[in-house]
């Protein structure tokens, strides 16, 4: 099975601020162990860059923040709207690549997460958020989220990709 992996808006200027450093450590990390391990596996990894209103002088707090890798074989994707696939060519790309499974992680879950979630749905994609991958500045809304979508957990992707 081929799976796609999105990871959106890691960027100093929605992050840093907004989770406190304990909780974004934790996210990273389970971010960078499932992005290591679709890559062993010739895996799409792709990261979302929110770009709205970027300024020349801001440019650099437009970043992906230190904390996330980002290796030459991933993908970047820019985008200016919530949902990661209005008005960009993700969709093209993931049916490029034949994508059937779209791993889901990132920042901030009450906005461009799930307005992406639903985007790939509605597109045909099945998507799933990465446990423990998800981030927002409200835990009430990951509680939420665990209990409204589909979920994965980072042992099972392994299975996944051999299938």
């Amino acid at each position: 099975m081929k799976l796609g992996y999105l990871i959106i808006d890691m960027q100093e200027i929605y992050v840093r601020d907004s989770v406190d450093q304990k909780t974004l450590d934790r996210g990273c990390e389970y971010i960078n162990y499932v992005a290591d391990m679709l890559r062993e596996k010739d895996q799409l990894v792709i990261h979302i860059q929110d770009i709205e209103g970027i300024e020349e002088a801001t440019r650099e707090r437009y970043n992906i923040i230190p904390e996330i890798q980002v290796k030459d074989s991933d993908l970047k994707v820019t985008k200016e709207h919530s949902n990661a696939f209005w008005k960009t060519g993700l969709e093209q790309l993931l049916n490029d690549h034949g994508v059937e499974l779209l791993i889901i992680a990132g920042f901030s879950m009450e906005h461009c997460v799930q307005f992406t979630y639903n985007g790939a749905s509605e597109r045909g994609f099945r998507p799933v958020l990465l446990q423990n991958g998800v981030l927002s500045a409200y835990s009430d809304v990951i509680t939420a989220a665990s209990r409204d979508r589909n979920l994965i957990s980072y042992p099972v992707i392994p299975y996944l990709i051999n299938q």
